[in-house]
């Protein structure tokens, strides 16, 4: 049993809606079955929690959700899609992705963890059968924490590497250069039998970093350079979220903030450069034909899940520590509006630069525009090498990405750990741990799993975790599922009414099909698209994976989406009584503390409204008959 919660085994009764009713609790307490009225007290007479820690100020919220949802895919993922995808037509299917999917789904974790004051697993005891969507987001958010934490890494270095002129990437004749290493790639980029060349050729400007090896077969040894960076990023997380939201809503105006005032004077160098215009247009014009490739429709959504960081429980962590009566339902609209903002923003710093690189080289912009890491530590570096002043343009790049990377890991470690201590009962031998001691305990794990990201194979390691743990195929399980168990299992209208009560008013009801009609199906039809369109994982479409190699991956994938099922399966074996029974039982949610706290004040402000009423009433009359 969790605190304040019923044990399984329990009779449930029938469900209500948390909205007050005199003299009716809408859970229940310890011995009592949801539904079971409660006689009239004072919120003293209900035994308390530990009382739970909220945001100093809300802006820290809003901070913090900036920090975790805008990061590195706004800046190198989504200029990518734009242009790929019919440039400003890829804005179409984007926003309406972004109205079906991303805030219906972004606003219903906020919601959940505000609602049920609990992270991301606990917080699924509104449905307890389910509970294995708490499970999966926890899998999820450790393994996205452990090789999200490697892009810092390689900023860092960059970072450190940046004070130099020429830069080190500037120049060929390195130790670590291959034969094929050049600073002009007009000569070679004049045809299409050369592109994939190219590509190899800037890839040789991360050799010195990676130290790649020929396979997954072959670690080879570790980069200690690249060890102590790794070292000192998890040591700045650490002192970052060991304390808590206290720190972490400090820290996060500084990474959340200071990314913007960087894109600013980057976007004000960039277009003053000869080809930007060149490039923005590549970024925009219009092809409205791919309006009609299935692909383009995919991309947008798959962006949204990712960029919004749906379906790995932070995001319900960060909701718990809102106050009760807290309006976050304007905060959803604001937030979509900041982070789809920032990724259409980032597009025109990006290929401003591009077009610039693409200008002064003689290539075509499409030899020269990548996605993901290849544009973050490849393409763009090379183009800062051709501007004047190239060191401090660099060191501001890198410092950038580090800064924009780090808020994202501060939150989703927060959101881990806030997970683990919520599962922790307080009176067991577990409880006594110290928040600092279990988030010392967890960045230590991830970072040794890190050491295998930093070896010579260690690439094909990471592209092994970005592509299979938290991938489109996970996060768009787990939004499907949480569609589906708060409006088919909960109630989109219960839910509607519990949201309603903190924050004073009904939602659009276009939130309440969402949830129940529109967002899973769109989360099932990319979900299978993705599954019926897949490929063997490559490395820079030379390196094939073996197929133990996309085994490791698979379960890495399936580590989290089983435990959806599993659990399920578990609990409903486990319980005792006909199916029915059990199954009635196991959606009975389990209230905590606050909820019966809080109905109790609002009655008791309902009576005290009712007594005066009644004293005002009796007054009239009595002044009438004296009459």
């Amino acid at each position: 049993m969790e605190a304040g919660d019923l044990s399984e085994g329990e009779t449930g009764g029938s469900i209500h809606s948390l909205v007050p009713v005199s003299g009716m609790s809408p859970g229940c307490g310890e011995g009592e079955s949801a539904g079971t009225p409660r006689s009239q007290g004072s919120a003293s007479s209900v035994p308390k929690q530990a009382e739970r820690e909220t945001w100093t100020r809300q802006m820290d919220f809003i901070m913090s959700c900036v920090g975790f949802a805008v990061g590195l895919g706004n800046v190198w993922r989504f200029p990518y899609l734009c242009y790929k995808n019919g440039g400003g037509v890829f804005l179409i299917p984007y926003l309406l992705m972004v109205f079906i999917g991303g805030i219906p789904v972004f606003f219903l974790e906020i919601a959940l963890g505000q609602f049920m004051k609990q992270g991301g697993v606990s917080a699924w005891n509104i449905a307890p059968l389910f509970k294995g969507l708490g499970l999966a987001s926890m899998v999820i958010v450790f393994f996205c924490n452990t090789y999200y934490i490697m892009i810092l890494v390689w900023g860092l270095y960059f970072l450190c590497h940046s004070f130099t002129n020429p830069l080190p990437w500037a120049t060929c004749g390195h130790a670590w250069n291959t034969p094929n290493c050049t600073v002009n790639f007009s000569r070679n980029c004049h045809s299409n039998s050369v592109d994939s060349s190219v590509a190899q050729n800037l890839s040789s400007n991360l050799r010195k970093v990676l130290h790649l090896s020929s396979g997954l077969h072959e670690p080879g040894t570790i980069n200690y350079e690249v060890a102590l960076c790794l070292l000192a990023t998890w040591v700045i997380v650490y002192f970052c979220i060991w304390k808590g939201v206290k720190t972490t809503g400090k820290v996060v105006y500084f990474t959340a903030l200071f990314p913007y005032v960087v894109l600013i004077i980057l976007l004000g160098h960039g277009v003053t450069l000869p080809g930007a215009v060149d490039g923005i247009e590549y970024y925009l014009k219009p092809d409205w034909s791919k309006l009609g490739e299935g692909q383009v429709w995919i991309d947008a959504g798959t962006q949204i899940f990712f960029s919004y960081a749906i379906g790995l429980g932070a995001l319900t962590a960060l909701g718990s520590y809102n106050r009760f009566y807290y309006n976050c339902y304007q905060d959803a609209f604001v937030l979509a509006v900041i982070n789809s903002g920032t990724s259409f923003f980032a597009g025109f710093v990006v290929f401003s630069v591009l077009g610039f690189m693409a200008a002064e080289q003689g290539v075509d912009i499409s030899k020269v525009a990548e996605s993901g890491p290849g544009l973050a530590f490849i393409a763009y570096p090379k183009a800062v090498t051709l501007m004047p002043f190239a060191p401090f343009w660099a060191a501001l790049f890198f410092f950038m990405l580090l800064v924009l990377g780090l808020d994202s890991q501060f939150v989703g470690v927060e959101g881990f750990i806030t997970g683990i201590m919520d599962m922790l009962p307080p009176k067991s031998a577990l409880g006594f741990f110290r928040r600092e001691v279990v988030a010392a305990i967890c960045c230590v794990i991830c970072l040794l799993i890190d050491m295998s990201m930093i070896t010579e194979g260690g690439m094909y390691v990471f592209q092994l975790f970005d592509n299979y743990s938290a991938s489109g195929i996970t996060l768009l399980w787990q939004a499907f599922w949480e569609c589906v168990v708060i409006a088919w299992v909960y109630g989109a209208d219960r839910f509607m009414d519990d949201v309603a009560r903190m924050i004073g008013y009904q939602p659009l009801p276009y939130m309440k099909w969402c949830w129940s009609y529109i967002t899973p199906l769109v989360c099932m039809g990319v979900f299978l698209f993705h599954v019926i369109n897949y490929k063997p994982l490559t490395y820079n479409t030379v390196y094939t994976y073996p197929w133990w190699g996309e085994l490791f991956g698979w379960a890495l994938a399936l580590s989290s989406m089983l435990c959806i099922p599993l659990t399920v399966v578990y609990k409903l074996l486990r319980a005792n009584g006909s199916p029915r029974e059990r199954w009635k039982r196991l959606i009975t949610p389990r209230w905590g503390r606050h909820h019966l706290e809080y109905l109790i004040a609002e009655n008791e402000g309902m009576l005290l409204q009712a007594e005066s009423k009644n004293v005002r009433l009796s007054e009239v009359s009595s002044d009438a008959q004296s009459k």
